[in-house]
């Protein structure tokens, strides 16, 4: 097949020959590759015998006091259940800071990037001993412009964006962690 005979459609790797960075996925390869995931002891988290199963449903996490730590919690609880059978207690400390980064030639600030860090503590409840924890930070952005109802909506959702990308790092590291858990 020569390069005349491919649409200017035809994607760039294939055009070139097949020498660009992208090679296509074979038939054979798909089939093996979970085969060969299995054989380097690769086991879903979230499936049979998944070393997730012995965080769901068993974290109590800390009473939330604001929204902040209300919209955190929330999404803890939405990716490891609410707690039945608790055995661990999760901690946090929330910090956020709202940055001014779009500023107009007259000093008017029209955007925000709103910046968290969450320290957390995972402690098994039987004995009070920490078993992990850590820091996770993440920043999501809002714009200012517009009126005033518009731009207090756009801050809390932002907030609550933020909370949802800090809950997820925490519920991931955990997850990473829970291989090592009593």
């Amino acid at each position: 097949m020569s390069s005349s005979d491919l649409s200017p459609s035809t994607p760039a790797f294939l055009r070139d020959g097949g020498s660009g960075p992208v090679a296509p996925v074979t038939r054979r390869f798909a089939l093996l590759a979970p085969f060969a995931l299995a054989a380097c002891g690769f086991t879903p988290a979230y499936g049979p015998g998944g070393s997730a199963g012995k965080l769901t449903e068993t974290i109590w996490v800390q009473d939330p006091l604001d929204k902040n730590a209300f919209d955190l919690v929330e999404r803890l609880e939405e990716r490891l259940g609410r707690p039945e059978n608790i055995r661990y207690d999760l901690a946090y400390t929330i910090t956020t800071e709202s940055v001014g980064v779009g500023i107009t030639s007259d000093n008017k600030i029209t955007r925000y990037n709103l910046k968290g860090v969450v320290d957390y503590t995972l402690t098994e409840r039987a004995t009070g001993a920490r078993v992990t924890g850590g820091r996770v930070q993440s920043f999501t952005a809002y714009s200012a412009t517009g009126s005033t109802v518009a731009g207090l909506a756009a801050e809390e959702d932002a907030g609550l964006r933020l909370m949802r990308i800090l809950a997820d790092q925490i519920v991931a590291r955990l997850i990473a962690a829970s291989a090592s858990l009593p």
